[in-house]
């Protein structure tokens, strides 16, 4: 195991596109880093240089105490599981994951010790015998896994492993790599678009977009406190209320927006610091609320909330509660309600707004108020 520094890192092309533009992050030693973003955030590119398959234009990559910017990918002392299992379809699983000690001549007699326990750790003892043409799609990554494990690398890559399964075996295996990296106490880099897998999986998340961090932090804490709109957007599924409004300061000098829905308003007031946005006052603000901050009256009992009859125009049932749809200044808005308390699309519903950890944006920059 081993800890990563990655400081100031650049990629430009040379037709002059810079994919990555100074990224900085630390993960310690046996810390599982998240790298999410969507489509073209270079977090692949990210990964593929920590593994030494692209060059570094700028920055430095130390994997423990070596600056590794000039090594080869098999000097870094890496293991990498790719989304495409990448398996030999003429070996079998044991031959598969014994591979890499034979190309670093680990005796025979150790070999097959290795293969067994890491075997037994991934529950594929009873596959050892198979081609790959042989297993599942879970079985197969199982296995990509086990020949990751048994080199013993000082840092494990993950490039979007779970891509290629179904729904249910995505949970699956998202629990079995966890499970394993608290037995392995190992240092992880998985790169991934999906950010359920982010929040469930890593200690540490760096949430990416056009090649830079726009935040780097806890899943709980990007949770709470995005830095931005795309960070609040982009985590959390349903993902967050933005609702247009302007801030404005009441008799009492308490900040408030109001909010209009089905021809009825309501004057919200907001627990924020008046001084902190005291030159906001009168421009317009996006208010960043999450869908289980707005639910009914019965789930908010105990919460110090204010009430609002909101028009219902869509339900959906996903069991344990139930999403609403409603429309606020102009915008949809998902709501939390439990499944005895939910009404019929076309009919209205006393819901309940906690602003315990909702959020002000500017709308012109993105970035947070408060």
């Amino acid at each position: 195991m081993s800890s990563l520094s990655i400081r100031q890192i650049r990629k430009v092309y040379t037709n002059g596109v810079e994919v990555l533009k100074g990224i900085d992050i630390e993960v310690k030693d046996g810390q599982f880093l998240i790298l999410v973003g969507g489509s073209g955030s270079g977090k692949s590119t990210l990964l593929n240089m920590i593994a030494g398959l692209e060059s570094v234009t700028s920055g430095e990559i130390r994997i423990g105490d070596r600056v590794v910017n000039a090594l080869q990918p098999k000097d870094r002392d890496i293991a990498m599981v790719f989304q495409s299992y990448a398996l030999y379809p003429s070996m079998t699983v044991r031959q598969n994951i014994a591979f890499g000690l034979g190309v670093k001549k680990v005796p025979k007699q150790e070999q097959q010790e290795i293969v067994e326990r890491v075997a037994q750790t991934l529950q594929i003892t009873h596959l050892l015998d198979r081609r790959p043409a042989q297993l599942s799609g879970g079985q197969r990554q199982r296995v990509a896994m086990g020949r990751a494990i048994a080199r013993k690398p000082s840092l494990f890559l993950f490039d979007e492993p779970l891509s290629n399964l179904d729904a249910k075996l995505r949970v699956e295996m998202r629990a079995e790599i966890k499970r394993l990296h608290q037995r392995l106490k190992s240092t992880i880099v998985y790169v991934t678009h999906d950010q359920i897998e982010a929040m469930t999986m890593g200690d540490l998340i760096a949430v990416m977009k056009d090649g830079v961090v726009q935040q780097l932090g806890t899943p709980q804490d990007i949770y709470d406190n995005p830095a931005n709109l795309f960070v609040a957007g982009f985590i959390g599924s349903p993902s967050m209320n933005f609702i247009h409004a302007t801030l404005a300061i009441d008799g009492a000098g308490a900040p408030y927006v109001t909010l209009e829905n089905g021809g009825r308003s309501m004057q919200l007031r907001l627990p924020f610091d008046a001084a902190r946005l005291a030159r906001h006052v009168g421009s317009a603000v996006i208010l960043g609320i999450r869908p289980e901050q707005i639910t009914d009256l019965g789930t908010a009992h105990g919460v110090n909330g204010q009430e609002l009859d909101c028009l219902i125009d869509l339900v959906e049932p996903t069991g344990p509660d139930t999403l609403l749809t409603t429309t606020m200044n102009g915008a949809a808005v998902t709501c939390r309600a439990h499944p005895r308390e939910a009404v019929s699309p076309g009919q209205s519903m006393a819901l309940s707004f906690n602003l315990s950890k909702a959020t002000l944006f500017d709308p012109a920059s993105g970035e947070r108020l408060v």
